[in-house]
């Protein structure tokens, strides 16, 4: 019979649905029947326990398997019938029968139930001629080599002692003591406040702007006493606001020493040779990859959100909660393997509620572009992206042979030529803006 199905909104559907008392139990007899055909228990021959036994000891869960596979096969069913596309678990309720009701054929001893739940939007893309999207541009030269060679010459830095003032980059030893400067509690140290032999760079940020003011200019064994106040935000939220003095005693100052770009700075990036020329190359080509894959992923996420921004549709709830959820249970993960305990982390699902929602909402439009314009990837693209990602290793075609052993892996490429696809059918249809972009701000180079 034809269930009659109710809109509860944009998405939510209600239905009303009966399974008949009389079909669950011979499906309860027939599951049972056929267990007792194959059923060994001690005291009997395989096949010869008596029907009776079998449902004392395994009626109950029978009933519950079928209970549950009916209840299914009447909800999809009734969606079916109804030509609907179901998002996310159906919310089941049971429904008592009114004895009134002349239109209901159902028994008491009938399983009656309601099932709320939601179905897929229509979706459609909007116009996105009038939509800018912003294509990142860079380039790599002489300058950018330059400049990436310069942070890994700082990365691989000595330290000597100086006798001069500190200044950005030093490396300082200090003892610091910290006291309340105000309150019942001045002239008090507080916790946290205190340490002896404590190490940090100059102008690294590590340390309040107030703190590193002080330090900078300091000579070794000089000591200096002076005011700050904690940020409003402090992360101690005892400390918070507060106004405190600080005496900091300079042990040392170290300045960093650079290695000479020379064989052997080559040799410790990997050229066996000293090549310096090489070395060069190496790093250039490096370069060139890193800074196409970084400006892939802007213009990506440009496109994305031209996406977004073109396109207008409810999105089932069921699936944000179930992204929260998600979202929710990765951070969690995230943290644990940090070492922060779970149970000290908690993590309301209200706090990834937007990001689930574009997610979701993102995920159902990329859905629909490639169905209707047929933009599934091809296996030659595939093939592609396993050989640019090989080509930045030692052995290019041990890694293409480890991506093509492994369905999971490639079904990631799948992914990243899925995004691709959408990401050129976008830029083909909406108002693109090249846009330069500072080769540190790309790298996310803090120090300039």
């Amino acid at each position: 019979m034809q269930q009659t199905i109710q809109s509860l909104g944009p998405l939510e559907r209600r239905v009303d649905l009966t399974v008949p008392a009389a079909v669950i139990d011979q499906e309860v007899k027939t599951r049972l029947a056929k267990l007792a055909r194959t059923m060994k228990m001690p005291g009997f021959r395989p096949g010869k326990v008596p029907l009776k036994m079998v449902a004392q000891n395994y009626g109950a869960q029978v009933q519950a398997e079928v209970l549950n596979d009916k209840v299914g096969e009447a909800f999809n069913s009734a969606v079916t019938a109804s030509n609907l596309k179901v998002a996310g678990q159906p919310r089941l309720e049971p429904r008592s029968v009114d004895a009134r009701d002349a239109t209901s054929d159902a028994t008491a001893s009938d399983l009656t139930f309601s099932a709320t739940f939601e179905v897929y939007p229509e979706i459609g893309v909007g116009d996105l001629s009038a939509v800018e999207v912003h294509r990142a541009m860079a380039s790599v030269g002489d300058a950018e080599i330059d400049r990436t060679l310069e942070i890994m010459r700082k990365q691989r830095a000595t330290f000597e002692p100086v006798q001069r003032a500190a200044q950005d980059g030093d490396v300082v030893v200090i003892d610091f003591l910290g006291t309340h400067a105000e309150g019942d509690s001045a002239g008090q140290p507080f916790e946290g406040g205190e340490a002896s032999d404590f190490k940090f760079t100059v102008g690294e940020g590590r340390m309040l702007p107030e703190f590193e003011a002080a330090v900078r200019g300091m000579t070794p064994d000089t000591s200096k006493t002076f005011a700050m106040t904690f940020p409003a935000d402090y992360g101690a939220k005892a400390m918070a606001g507060k106004r405190v003095d600080f005496k900091v005693d300079v042990k040392l100052v170290q300045q960093p020493v650079l290695p000479p770009l020379d064989g052997e700075f080559a040799q410790s990036l990997g050229v066996a040779d000293g090549d310096v020329a090489k070395m060069r190359s190496e790093i250039a080509n490096n370069l060139q990859r890193e800074v196409a894959s970084r400006l892939k992923a802007r213009t990506k996420e440009q496109a994305m959100s031209a996406l977004l921004a073109a396109s207008s549709f409810e999105v089932p709830k069921s699936l944000v909660e179930a992204e929260k959820e998600r979202l929710a249970e990765g951070a969690r993960n995230e943290m644990i393997a940090r070492g922060v305990a779970a149970k000290d982390a908690p993590l309301p699902l209200d706090l990834f509620g937007p990001q689930a929602e574009r997610r979701v909402r993102l995920g159902l439009l990329l859905g629909e572009v490639v169905r209707a314009n047929n933009l599934q990837p091809r296996p030659d693209q595939i093939r592609m992206l396993v050989e640019e990602i090989a080509q930045s290793y030692e052995k290019p075609q041990d890694v293409i042979n480890w991506y093509l052993s492994d369905r999971k892996r490639l079904s990631e490429l799948e992914t990243v030529a899925f995004e691709d696809n959408v990401t050129n059918w976008v830029l083909g249809r909406a108002k693109v803006v090249d846009t330069p972009v500072e080769f540190d701000e790309l790298m996310g180079h803090k120090d300039r």
